[in-house]
This record gives structure tokens, sequence and C-alpha cells, in this order.
């Protein structure tokens, strides 16, 4: 029998326009949007329980962690967001294997905070306020990523709830596909509830702030790519172009795995002589400086942008193309990050996350009144170097992106898999190809028997009553 009214799991959990808390809820950190509700389950089981009520009522579902998601898909207008925002636990499992639970819906400045009396950090982005759930379903590609290597290359099991509420446990040996395509293509196969996650010995860190004078002709790009393909993997950096008369200015962020400043600085050194130097700084600073809970903040969808992103193998073509994406008449904000390193060491077969040869991700944004058509135009000459791109970092996500996050084999293995643990699509991301494959002959969906959208949902929609919470307006 359908259930009319929310579960009782969930009462006083779900956020109806009227609420208080509403606006704070409705929308992600780039767009703006008008759910029907939100709810805010506390445990797995009451991300099931949240899953059923949306399906059972025709709601399209909106899953959020941290609302960060470029693409604004943490959000939807008339249907159903699950926040998961209250799962937030942050455990050490095993400090002597650095094993460590941490819940999706915690974000990246919490989980710094907690391991650091451990001596232990986690590579996972670079802000704070990033929730840990679309980011290490996605990838991750952190502060230490060239000594770490991606987030999701340190997950060893993870909580996922299916479409049909099932909760599962996938690692190496249970649901190993399930486990496969969570680690940079989570988001069409289930909710990953929960991670646990191998984490890195690390206090401190080197951290320098750099500002030189890019060339137009690419030279100054093309030189930190350089150094940083013979630098020891403890060196990770992110830089910004930003105009400057007729060149530009490169402003570095170098984080060195290194618990003294003089192991640091000689990696260090070589980045203040890539172009004229403007500006520098070098310090030493525990790990959780760098994603600080002085980042924690709403999202109301107060950064509208549009944003795609390049993974490259620098060149002097790619490097003169990302100096015309800063500085030319469509210009874009470019920002580079350093990847290669251990993200290279595993197989482009063994995650979701197909792209180990590349040494550069690059990414290009544009703000309102820019739009989509300014953006393309900018990034052209990048996207003609080009040869793959990261879901995290993609803010317009359709079926040619969809192409280049998953190309070949990999694409083809995540449409079949999303289709097979989630056949109705309930998760299903706006990349995912139209219709997809089918299951592999043979092989049932995991929990054939449950019942789809069609059998075991209304034709449309049905509203959400106001709870009491919202009556009140609580």
């Amino acid at each position: 029998m359908t259930h009319t009214v929310l579960p009782p799991s969930l009462d006083g959990k779900l956020v109806t326009p009227g609420d208080r808390r509403y606006a704070m809820l409705r929308s992600t950190y780039t767009t703006r949007h008008s759910p029907a509700g939100v709810l805010l389950p506390e445990t797995p089981r009451e991300v099931a329980d949240a899953v059923r009520y949306a399906r059972e009522r025709g709601l399209p579902i909106a899953v959020r962690s941290g609302g960060h998601g470029l693409a604004g898909t943490s959000s939807n207008d008339g249907g159903l967001v699950i926040d998961l925002s209250a799962l937030n636990r942050v455990d050490v499992l095993d400090e002597r294997s650095r094993r460590v639970r941490v819940e999706a819906g915690a974000r990246w400045a919490l989980v710094a905070r907690t391991l650091a009396p451990y001596g232990l950090a986690i590579s996972s982005g670079d802000h704070g306020n990033v929730g840990v759930g679309g980011l290490a379903t996605g990838g991750g590609v952190g502060w230490l990523v060239r000594s770490y290597g991606l987030t999701i290359d340190h997950v060893r099991a993870v909580e996922v709830v299916l479409a049909d509420g099932t909760v599962v446990r996938a690692d190496a040996a249970h649901e190993p596909e399930l486990f496969w395509v969570v680690r940079g293509a989570g988001a069409g196969a289930g909710i990953v509830v929960a991670f646990e996650i191998e984490a890195e010995e690390v206090r401190n860190v080197g951290l320098a702030q750099i500002a030189v004078e890019a060339t137009a002709d690419g030279a100054t790009v093309r030189q930190w790519a350089e150094h940083l393909a013979r630098a020891p993997r403890e060196l990770t950096t992110s830089a910004v172009l930003l105009p400057y008369g007729p060149s530009a200015v490169m402003q570095i962020t170098a984080v060195v795995a290194a618990e003294s400043a003089r192991r640091a600085r000689p990696m260090i050194e070589p980045l203040l002589a890539i172009g004229r130097l403007l500006d520098h700084r070098t310090d030493l600073v525990p790990y959780p400086a760098l994603v600080s809970t002085a980042h924690l903040h709403a999202n109301v969808g107060q950064q509208p942008n549009v944003t795609t992103n390049s993974l490259l193998t620098m060149d002097d073509a790619a490097a003169r193309a990302l100096m015309r994406a800063a500085t030319g008449p469509s210009r874009a904000l470019v920002q580079l990050r350093s990847v290669g390193g251990a993200v290279n060491d595993v197989d482009p077969a063994d995650t979701a996350y197909a792209h180990r040869h590349q040494d550069t991700l690059a990414i290009g944004t544009v703000f309102p009144p820019q739009g989509g058509t300014a953006l393309d135009a900018a990034w052209r000459r990048v996207a003609a170097r080009s040869d793959g791109a990261y879901v995290n970092f993609e803010g317009r996500p359709d079926r040619a992106a969809f192409d280049r996050i998953y190309p070949g084999a990999t694409g083809a293995r995540v449409a079949e898999l999303w289709r097979r643990y989630d056949p109705d699509g309930v998760f299903r991301p706006a990349l995912a190809p139209a219709g997809g494959p089918s299951p592999r002959a043979g092989a049932p969906s995991p929990r054939a028997g449950t019942p789809s959208r069609r059998a075991g949902a209304p034709s449309r929609p049905r509203p959400i009553p106001a709870s009491r919470d919202s009556r009140k307006g609580a």
C-alpha cells in the first residue's frame, strides 16, 4: 500500500515553503531553486525512507552533501531534496591502519579538524565548505593530490542507499561493481551515505603564495608545468591566471607535504623564477589551515557562473591556449591544478575515473552577464588540446560532457551500471546518456522485483503536505 504521509522516522525533518529554514536549504552555491520540500535524514535508514517517500509521491529527487556542485543539480524545482548535512560523523576506526569512516554530509573542514589530533589528513579538494559526498564520489583533486592521489583512490568501502531503499555495503570483495562505479561516477548509482577511507599521516605542510607575471606566449605556464613534472611528488600546486595589462598575473598556491620549511623551500623556489616575480610568501602551517572551518557558510545561490574544464598534458600549444582564454577578447577566469604523480599510478580501469596520464586540470569560468556562449568562445582552443574532463568541475552536464568525463569503455561500463543499480533512473544525472545501454544480458537488477517508478509510484507528483514545523514557521 502506498504511503500518503511522511514516515514516522522522518517526522519533523521535512522543510517546506513557509518554514523559516527553507530559504537556507532551497538552493546550491551556484543556483537558486524552489523544491517542494527538503528532507533532513539523520541515518542511512532514514535516507532510505526518504527515497521511498519521494518515489511513492512521484517526486524528482536531488541529493545534496555540500551544495557546492557547480552544475546546481543538488537541488531542483518542484521535487524533493534529500539533504545529508545531518549525516556528518567522522570516526577514526583504526588509528594504526589509518582507517577513517566519514559520513557523506560532513564538510571537509570538519574532517580535517577531527583528524588533526591523530596526525592524519585526507587529500580532499581545496575548500573547507565542500561536502564529502559529492567530492568523494566524483574524484577528489586535493592539496596533496600528487603525493596522495585522488580521494577516491583511498576509499576502501562505502555504504550506499539504492533506488529501492536497500542499504548496501560495497568494497572490493562485496558488490565490487557498485564499489567500482561509485569511485568516480557515484551520482547515478545510489546515495553514498558513508565512506571508509585510508587517511595519510600529515600534520604540517609547507604553504607558499606566489605571484608572477605570465607572458602572453604561454612560456610561464609551460615552465610551471615543467617544474611540476620534475619536482618531488610532495609538491602540489594550484594557480589562477588574472589579466594584467598585455599579459597576466599567475597567482600560485604551492603546498608541500613536508614537516619542515627546510624541506619545502627547495621545491618551491624554482617557481619564483618562472616569470617576473611580483610577490611571494612561504610558511609552515597545520594541514587544517588549507581547508579551514572559517570557510564554512550557507549556500544560497550566491555565486552564479558557467564552468567547464579540460584535462591536459601540457605543451606549448596548450599553454598558449590557456593564456588566450585568460586574456583574449572572450576571457574566462582560468584556474590550473597540477595532477599527475600518484594520480597516474592507478590503472585507468581500476575506478570510474579513467584519466590517469594527464598532468594538468584546467578550469574555465565566466560570470553573469556572460554565459555559455562566451565561455565556449574563450575555451575553444583549450578544448582542442583536451583529452578528458573531471565531473566535479563541469557546470553543463550533458551527453557531450559525459563522453569527455567517462570516455570509451569506461563510459559504457558506467552507463551499464547506472541502469543496473537504478533501472528506473531515480538518481540518473543530467549528463546520463539518453536511454543508455541495457543491463548485461542475463544480469537482472540487483534488487529484482522492486516496483518501478511506473508501477510503484503515481503517474504525476503528489504535493507535499506542510509539516507541523512548517505550519508553525519553526
